[in-house]
Order: C-alpha cells, then sequence, then structure tokens
C-alpha cells in the first residue's frame, strides 16, 4: 500500500507560479512510477505530466509542455510538479498518483495509488 498526500495548491494570478508537492508513504517509492493529473469542474480527469522512477523519463500533456516541470527526489519520497506562467485554464483539482514498475503512467487506468487532490485556482 502506498498513501500520496498532495500539497502546495492555491490561488495564483495568471502568469504566476505554483509548486506542488506529493509526499509518499508505505511502500518502496523509488519502485513507482509517478504522474500528476488534474480535474476542472464539469471536466474529465486528465494527465498532467508522468516520470519514471529512475528520474530519466518524463511525458507531459501537450497543453503544459514548456511550462510545467515534473521532477521527484526518491531520498524524500516525494514528486513535484512546478507550474510556470500559469493560465486560467490550469485551475482545477491536481493529483498526484503512483503506477508499480518503470513506465510512466500517462492514462488514468494505469494508476495504482493516487492522492486526495489539490486545489489550484489561477485567476485572470
Amino acid at each position: 500500500q502506498v498513501q500520496l498526500v498532495e500539497s502546495g495548491g492555491g490561488l495564483v494570478q495568471a502568469g504566476g507560479s505554483l509548486r506542488l508537492s506529493c509526499a509518499a508513504s508505505g511502500r518502496t517509492f523509488s519502485s513507482f512510477a509517478m504522474g500528476w493529473f488534474r480535474q476542472a469542474p464539469g471536466k474529465e480527469r486528465e494527465f498532467v505530466a508522468a516520470i519514471s522512477w529512475t528520474n530519466k523519463s518524463t511525458f507531459y500533456a501537450d497543453s503544459v509542455k514548456g511550462r510545467f516541470t515534473i521532477s521527484r527526489d526518491n531520498t524524500k519520497n516525494s514528486v513535484y510538479l512546478q507550474m510556470n506562467s500559469l493560465k486560467p485554464e490550469d485551475t482545477a483539482v491536481y493529483y498526484c498518483a503512483a503506477r508499480r514498475g518503470i513506465t510512466p503512467p500517462v492514462r488514468q487506468y494505469e494508476c495504482d495509488y493516487w492522492g486526495q487532490g489539490t486545489q489550484v485556482t489561477v485567476s485572470s
């Protein structure tokens, strides 16, 4: 079992930055690939970014490419999402997710564990 707890969400103006953190506890964190997903009001949950357990592979949704950066620190059992140049359309609840193995999760059904989510609101 893996427990995931997100933090770092909040209210920010368009063009601003936020850094989300996800702390993992339970089983060996380094054996899991990690991802971030988000869900805006009235919309389905969508993929944002993912990273392999080795830190060597990262993937991004086209909508955030060049603005968001995913990283992880296996010594701290944590994964991060640095979000720059935020836009109102980035407003959503952001979820951290873990997938057993080395392949980063890019689809919801690939994820084995989920955090409770953290709200990000970008004002125009």
